[in-house]
């Protein structure tokens, strides 16, 4: 049976938990992974109840001995594994400690070093796979207050775009999507109703078909990969 790795896996209503409820229903074996460990065993249990196969494991992205354990305990026939992990906050330059800034980065950053590195060691012995990184706006332009988020985005595209070109001639897909807009998930819902509610529905990306897209990444034929997705509402100025 084919397997995925998802890590960055939380709410119920986020989107790493809709990417491994999809891909489940695909047909993979999906190693669930997030910092917290009832959480991913919720999702898991949601999987199984579905009918699907799903396995949860607790991990931090930026830690490396358990980016490797991760993979290890998902052992053979890995087919895809998807980075989803990330943190968000604003903050102004100007008050930023040393440490705010690092954390940005290895969660962003770094940690897609480790586990990008750690899917393509399981991939490239076998001449395929498929890595997906989650990006955003910030991954492609600065703005106010968001500083730490955006170097560290803009680092994990040229990173991606780095193995893409270097792993892609042995069969590896590697692909960046780019969230380009606020999601219409429980993230946002709970942590920022205001800001929720000030933007209509039409200003938030549906959950559903962003999923689409990485389902779409993921069946490409080699004759014809996508590295980037650009993936926002109508109404979204860009």
């Amino acid at each position: 049976m084919k397997k995925a790795v998802i890590i960055g896996v939380g709410a119920e209503q986020g989107l790493g938990s809709q990417l491994a409820k999809r891909f489940a229903s695909e047909g993979l074996h999906v190693f669930i992974a997030g910092r917290t460990l009832s959480r991913v065993q919720e999702r898991a249990s949601e999987i199984e109840q579905a009918g699907g196969e799903a396995t949860a494991v607790c991990a931090d992205a930026s830690d490396e001995e358990q980016v490797i354990e991760l993979f290890q305990k998902a052992g053979s026939d890995l087919s895809l594994a998807v980075y989803n992990a990330g943190n968000n906050f604003p903050g102004q330059i100007i008050d930023m400690d040393a440490a705010y800034f690092e954390n940005s980065w290895k969660s962003c950053c770094y940690g897609g070093f480790l586990f990008g590195r750690e899917a393509l060691r399981c991939m490239v012995p076998t001449g395929e796979g498929t890595l997906i990184f989650t990006g955003a706006s910030a991954s492609l332009r600065g703005r106010p207050n968001f500083g730490a988020f955006n170097s560290a985005k803009a680092g994990l595209r040229t990173l991606a775009q780095a193995m893409a070109k270097e792993y892609g001639p042995q069969g590896i897909h590697v692909g960046h999507v780019v969230v380009d807009g606020a999601i219409a998930g429980e993230k946002i819902m709970n942590r920022i109703p205001n800001f929720a509610e000030k933007l209509d529905e039409g200003r938030l990306i549906n959950l559903e078909g962003i999923v689409d897209g990485y389902v779409f990444l993921y069946k490409q034929s080699a004759q014809a990969w996508t590295f980037e997705l650009d993936l926002r509402t109508s109404k979204e100025k860009w």
